[in-house]
């Protein structure tokens, strides 16, 4: 297996593997995302390979706002992810993650940070297997802004 920076070539992999981590997005949406995301030096994305075969990916950009348990700016953050199932628990997710890290240091990071939701364990123990700790966990709330005020 080996991991290699993705370029406007590799939008399409990517996507392909984006959407089944994000499933409420479009095929052509995601890949607008991609692109824009490559093409203007936003952040990065990394592909595991196994020979020709496009196993899994991972996404880094970085956040100049506060992130949540973070002491500096800008952070390097961890937006995504993915390993195709048959090929996990043979370390991709960690050469993604360390493509990721190299990644943010050379943007001048001192920082790396992630999210997972709270029903995802699998996301949740992945983190805490490559060393993150828990900074915080907060509920997110919507209110649409019809009717009456409260």
């Amino acid at each position: 297996m080996n991991i290699k920076q993705a370029n406007l070539n590799d939008v399409l992999d990517v996507a392909r593997l984006a959407l089944v981590l994000w499933p409420h997005h479009s095929m052509h949406a995601m890949a607008l995302k991609i692109s824009e995301t490559i093409q203007e030096n936003k952040g990065a994305y990394f592909l595991a390979l196994d020979k020709n075969e496009t196993i899994g990916f991972a996404q880094v950009n970085l956040r100049h706002d506060y992130v949540e348990g973070t002491h500096s700016s800008p952070v390097g953050y961890l937006e995504g992810i993915f390993v195709v199932e048959n090929y996990r628990q043979q370390g991709g997710a960690k050469q993604l993650l360390a493509a990721c890290e190299k990644w943010a240091r050379e943007q001048g990071c001192e920082e790396l940070a992630s999210d997972c939701e709270l029903s995802s364990e699998e996301s949740l123990n992945f983190h805490r297997c490559v060393g993150f700790e828990e900074a915080n966990r907060i509920i997110c709330f919507t209110k649409p802004l019809k009717g009456e005020s409260y």
